[in-house]
């Protein structure tokens, strides 16, 4: 038989009340909200080596491409013999000026292909699978949500402001591209290239 004291009273089997259960659930919800408000900016920061990588080879190889073509359209392309607004070369007698600032971007039936000088890259734009190599093949995947902007100026006295107004500042042109990855991060890449 059993005694009194062996069987438990029903206070000592009760579990959790329904009150209890609720504010368990409110707490590991605040407490999981927490967690993932930290690790969500993480999550999201941790593409962006990648994309400034990505970003990098791609500005680098515009920027080699660029600085391969001649100083201006009025610069001698074969052995360099003469440069445009130079006055103390040989030939020509009267020198070609340089092409004006506000002249800057290709020539008319100018493409990519064919560009032929720096300023001619002047406001050049692609984004997405519109970015082509230098011989115009498709990087179709390779640089998706990308964007790229090319600007060219005169900046002759190296100090980033663009003028032409003093002939000195002919003789130099700086060169920047700006890469855009899918994160909205601008990353700049800048040279120049001078009238030699």
């Amino acid at each position: 038989m059993l005694k009194p004291s062996d069987v438990a009273s029903p206070r000592q089997q009760a579990g959790f009340t329904l009150v209890e259960l609720v504010i368990g659930m409110v707490v590991l919800a605040i407490a999981l909200t927490v967690i993932t408000g930290v690790l969500g900016p993480l999550y999201q920061r941790s593409t962006d080596p990648w994309h400034q990588v990505r970003a990098a080879e791609l500005g680098h190889s515009f920027m080699n491409e660029i600085m391969a073509r001649s100083f201006d359209e009025q610069s001698d392309r074969a052995d360099g013999s003469y440069r445009c607004d130079a006055l103390t070369e040989p030939t020509p007698v009267t020198p070609w000026p340089c092409t004006d600032a506000i002249n800057f971007g290709p020539e008319a039936g100018e493409t990519r292909i064919s560009f032929n000088d720096v300023d001619d890259f002047h406001n050049f734009s692609a984004s997405g699978d519109a970015i082509t190599n230098i011989l115009a093949n498709p990087l179709t995947g390779l640089y998706s949500n990308y964007q790229v902007a090319i600007d060219v100026a005169y900046d002759g006295n190296f100090n980033g402001v663009m003028n032409e107004v003093d002939p000195a500042e002919r003789l130099a042109k700086r060169i920047l591209v700006s890469v855009t990855t899918p994160s909205g991060e601008v990353i700049q890449f800048a040279a120049y290239r001078s009238n030699w």
